[in-house]
């Protein structure tokens, strides 16, 4: 298998190719996420893009059981028993031979290197999408801003082509990396997580500092510079963690006083547990397997507290699914 470079222009390492997405931007939009991430947030939805890495997975639906993979693996890292086929990881070097010889694709490399012409010739077959839905294309990982010699160069020849372009980041990166985004991006997707420090290293493997000081860069840049054209804010609501009202109180009262009028949206995303098949695939244990989803009046209730920070209450909305309550029930 060729290995990428992930700093590199020409060459790019991806994991995946989202279509007809309504998520991540406005109107209909093709995502493209990125392998490789600075944080490690404990309740990822994209595990599969936090190494830098390609990662082999074993997908059991697809499975038939003729252990052709098995026959194929110079490592002898792939077994099979009655629960399926297991990876030692610690003997896989990730060669791609069972993914390429597996005939019902059930083995599959998360990570393939692109070229950034034959990406772009590949993004905009959607392009009819876009123009009438008012989409576009939309970096996300992971973290765009890690490639960011080969994304830099996504976006200049997207712009190029017509195209609206996005960018999703955590902010953890060099100035310099938002340097090479920034100028052929229209709209950063931003995550703010959590407002206090030690809380935010023990959920995410790092500190805020850098989270914060790059949006006042990014904030900076639009008002010198005149792009990005939007800025929209996405904090992730995460029971037990991030879903308190210190927090929500915490990030609007910052937003209100260092960013103001530049933010376009501020969007509270709810947690969901449908990620958790992708832990069990790259043989990781979730903390959140067992969690179960935050009711609509806890979303509300937290809404309504982000629109009393001082923020203009009419960007703040929240997104996502919910669990059902019975009658009468309220938010913690």
């Amino acid at each position: 298998m060729k290995r990428t470079n992930i700093h590199s222009a020409s060459h790019g390492l991806i994991a995946e190719i989202q279509r007809m997405s309504t998520e991540d931007g406005p109107g209909i939009r093709t995502t493209v996420f990125f392998k490789g991430c600075r944080l490690k947030c404990i309740w990822c939805h994209n595990p599969e893009c936090i190494s830098s890495k390609p990662q082999i997975h074993w997908i059991e639906s697809r499975c038939i059981g003729c252990k052709t993979c098995l026959d194929v693996c110079p490592k002898v890292a792939l077994t099979y028993s009655p629960s399926g086929i297991s990876i030692r990881r610690e003997r896989c070097d990730t060669c791609g031979r069972c993914a390429e010889e597996c005939p019902s694709t059930a083995m599959e490399v998360m990570g393939k290197s692109w070229r950034s012409n034959e990406l772009i010739d590949e993004l905009i077959k959607d392009r009819a999408y876009f123009e009438t839905s008012g989409g576009g294309i939309t970096l996300s990982g992971g973290d765009p801003t890690l490639q960011a010699p080969f994304a830099g160069i996504l976006l200049k020849n997207l712009k190029k082509s017509g195209v609206q372009t996005a960018i999703d980041t955590c902010g953890v990166c060099a100035n310099g990396a938002l340097d090479q985004l920034l100028p052929n991006t229209d709209l950063v997707l931003y995550d703010i997580k959590e407002m206090d420090p030690q809380k935010h290293r023990r959920f995410t493997g790092q500190s805020n500092a850098k989270v914060l000081d790059n949006l006042l860069y990014l904030c900076d840049t639009m008002a010198t510079r005149g792009y990005p054209k939007k800025l929209w804010i996405r904090t992730p609501i995460v029971p037990d963690t991030t879903a308190t009202e210190d927090n929500i109180q915490g990030i609007g009262e910052f937003l209100s006083v260092n960013v103001g009028t530049l933010i376009s949206r501020w969007e509270l995303c709810a947690f969901n547990n449908l990620c958790r098949d992708k832990y069990q695939r790259l043989g990781l244990d979730w903390v959140f397997k067992d969690s179960e989803l935050l009711s609509e009046s806890e979303m509300e209730y937290l809404t309504e507290v982000a629109r009393n920070t001082g923020v203009n209450p009419d960007i703040v909305h929240w997104s996502g699914s919910t669990k059902i309550e019975e009658d009468g029930a309220g938010p913690n």
